[in-house]
């Protein structure tokens, strides 16, 4: 994939975090698909080794933690008899995590520097942005209602992150 090609997959996926986009009609692009797999490999990564300092437990969680979120996504698409359109919508849901991250590394740098009450907010106001976004793709690609977009999210959160970190514990 040329430069050009990179740069106008970007902007179309970009329209998606402004909830303007359905995630299906999307361009396709495994190569899109793996950089923003690396990308946010790398950022979860850094995020989950300054909380723990230990590299080695970050490795293995941020590992599950992709593993299972790739798996949900699979297996959503599984259920709903839209395998074909995987590519597409792990690549929505990680771009979109990846700029939500681009905005919440300095917050929570931030965060942890000062302690300001004012960085909680700005935490929490990317988090339900990130929420958000993640309900806004399931809803379109599932064609599903808010409450049960909202409802899915919150398991998706649950199931990667959460059994990311138990599973990290136990192991």
């Amino acid at each position: 994939m040329t430069f050009k090609a990179n740069i106008d997959t970007l902007k179309q996926y970009l329209s998606l975090c402004w909830f303007k986009t359905n995630p299906l009609n999307l361009p396709k692009s495994v190569s899109f698909f793996y950089q923003n797999l690396l990308f946010y490999y790398v950022v979860e990564y850094f995020l989950q080794t300054n909380m723990v300092d230990d590299p080695i437990e970050s490795f293995f969680e941020v590992s599950l933690e992709t593993s299972l979120t790739l798996l949900f996504i699979g297996t959503m698409l599984l259920f709903n008899k839209s395998l074909f359109a995987f590519i597409q919508v792990a690549t929505a849901i990680l771009f979109c995590e990846n700029i939500v991250s681009i905005f919440g590394v300095p917050v929570l740098a931030w965060l942890t520097v000062s302690d300001s009450p004012l960085s909680y907010y700005v935490f929490a106001l990317l988090a339900l942005w990130d929420f958000a976004l993640i309900s806004f793709i399931f809803k379109r690609v599932l064609v599903i209602n808010l409450t049960a977009s909202a409802a899915l999210s919150i398991f998706y959160f649950i199931a990667t992150y959460g059994a990311a970190f138990a599973l990290g514990q136990i192991l």
